[in-house]
């Protein structure tokens, strides 16, 4: 019996059928297995705006397999529109939005399956934490990657414009370039093409097995993608019917190969929020320090723009997601499920695509024996923080320099702007975090600036905010405590010696411990609203270490 029965049959639910055929469903319809398309289509976001021709062809696919199709739509916010303006406040708490939304909708409609549909840095995650709390059958897909920006001087994607700021600001390109580069660089619609949250995320729901191999490198354009689009309307209504759940896809060995791939391949450092809060709707313990512990089990084969030359498309004709997996076959539990079928390691027994080695390498010869993450504890973060290693140049793996502190981001792009900051530097960003910005905004926009103003081989950056996977530098973020929770971050004066150490996991703040804790006895906050949801965000969220969750894993 499907769920959707309880309101289709009957005497007493006749109402329900009349609501359906009030929009043009038939009788007919309403005997097929019920299946929920959740849709994150708009105009908002690039990433997103191909998502209604997908959707018409998962629908076609559910139509052909014997399903019905209702679809619906789901908010989705584009991190880059809310770079370095209150808006960023917003994208982390719109995280569990997104994945209430969708269970919501789901439960009141009492859909027997559901699609997903959705490409970007808190739209993915937000979805499969959705698909976790209902335990229904479920697929995934993304829209796929952007067309990277071809010019005389080489090829161009969305963390080239970030840099290109500073670079302007220090006079390092023309006013005509630089039109030129804002013009072009963000060339189509499609997930940005590099290897920022949207993409690492998309990838990790690929492996963990919800979403079709390649789906999130292949480009927005490409007619596989609509191919691959009815695939999944087919495949969802067989799931249904057989009755195979999330969880009998998704289990904790499908979490760690998707945490694996991830530090394969040089993913973002939001991927640790994100891993760790799906875990935690799943009833799995993961915090950062398990986190940690299962990426450095892992050689770092691939790396992609912006901390090398490759964009995602490089990816895609490089082998793909299918080719860093056999990679890293040793590390990969073989008997985890796909739900396009078959396992982990069927899938990779018959995988024959051609592997450039230059792009992707092999387990044996890795560009990193451990990882692309390091997480560093100390008197500065004694809960613990996180830098993405292979976007740091080596000379940078070790720095000692004077602080340099902000109280938030605004002030730290003023002083950016002012061309104030000086080779050498540790640039203090705290009142960031979960509870103190309030929101956990990104330094996206001020990381790249560093890069642009060629100061990313001598300044770090260290915040109990958070980072984009289109950052690149020394640039450490998820301090914690944070300094909003009295975190040792917001005791830190300007001109304290820090000291960074990536290759021993060490930050430490050359201040002593009775002078750390003096300075801590007398901190004030400064002002920093928190209207309506975010005052609801504040009050409720959990620690960076366990992913930032706040309507979920709450359970009285």
């Amino acid at each position: 019996m499907y769920r959707s029965e309880h309101i289709l049959k009957g005497l007493s639910n006749q109402y329900y059928r009349a609501t359906y055929k009030s929009m043009g469903f038939t009788t007919e319809d309403l005997k097929r297995p019920i299946i929920g398309i959740a849709n994150a289509w708009s105009e908002c976001v690039p990433g997103h705006y191909n998502l209604r021709q997908v959707a018409q062809r998962v629908k076609d696919g559910i139509y052909r397999a014997g399903g019905t199709p209702i679809e619906f739509g789901v908010i989705g916010g584009c991190d880059g529109m809310g770079q370095g303006h209150d808006g960023m406040h917003f994208i982390m708490p719109s995280r569990e939005l997104i994945a209430n939304s969708i269970e919501s909708m789901a439960q009141i409609n009492l859909f027997d399956g559901l699609v997903l549909l959705g490409s970007c840095d808190k739209i993915v995650p937000g979805m499969l934490m959705a698909a976790a709390a209902l335990n229904k059958p479920c697929m995934f897909l993304t829209a796929g990657s952007m067309l990277p920006y071809e010019a005389d001087e080489g090829t161009y994607v969305t963390p080239d414009l970030k840099e290109s700021i500073g670079q302007r600001n220090i006079d390092a390109i023309s006013e005509e370039t630089f039109t030129r580069f804002r013009e072009n660089i963000c060339f189509s619609c499609g997930t940005c093409s590099m290897y920022g949250t949207a993409n690492t995320m998309g990838v990790f729901a690929e492996v963990i097995g919800l979403c079709p191999i390649d789906s999130t490198t292949m480009l927005f354009c490409s007619s596989a993608k609509y191919k691959q689009a009815r695939n999944v309307g087919e495949r969802i209504v067989t799931l249904t019917k057989e009755g195979v759940r999330f969880s009998d896809i998704v289990t904790e060995a499908s979490l760690k190969n998707g945490l694996r791939q991830v530090a394969a391949t040089g993913g973002s450092t939001n991927a640790q929020l994100h891993i760790c809060a799906l875990a935690r709707v799943m009833g799995i313990p993961m915090d950062l320090a398990a986190f940690d512990e299962i990426q450095r089990d892992v050689p770092c084969v691939a790396k992609f723009k912006p901390s090398s030359k490759f964009n995602m498309y490089d990816y895609y004709k490089a082998g793909g997601v299918g080719a860093t997996m056999k990679a890293i076959e040793r590390y990969l539990d073989p008997d985890a499920r796909l739900a396009t079928g078959g396992t982990v390691g069927e899938f990779l027994a018959r995988f024959r695509r051609r592997v450039d080695p230059e792009i992707i390498h092999t387990a044996d010869e890795p560009l990193y024996p451990d990882g692309c993450f390091a997480v560093l504890h100390g008197n500065l973060a004694p809960g613990g923080c996180i830098v993405k290693k292979s976007g740091v140049v080596p000379e940078m793996f070790h720095h000692r320099g004077p602080a340099v502190c902000f109280d938030s981001e605004d002030a730290l792009r003023a002083a950016m702007t002012e061309k104030s900051v000086k080779p050498g530097d540790v640039l203090v960003i705290r009142y960031e975090g979960p509870k103190g910005g309030p929101g956990m905004r990104e330094m996206s926009i001020p990381a790249a600036m560093l890069v642009g103003m060629g100061l990313h081989t001598s300044c770090a950056m260290v915040t109990d905010g958070r980072y984009s996977g289109a950052t690149r530098g020394p640039c450490i973020g998820h301090v914690s405590p944070e300094a909003w929770d009295n975190g040792p971050i917001a005791a830190v004066r300007d001109g304290d010696m820090i000291e960074i150490d990536i290759d021993k996991h060490t930050i430490h703040l050359e201040v002593s411990d009775e002078e750390l804790a003096e300075r801590l006895g007398h901190i004030k906050r400064p002002v920093h609203p928190a209207p309506g949801v975010l005052g609801a965000y504040r009050k409720a969220v959990d620690s960076v270490n366990e992913g930032c969750t706040w309507l979920y894993g709450k359970e009285e």
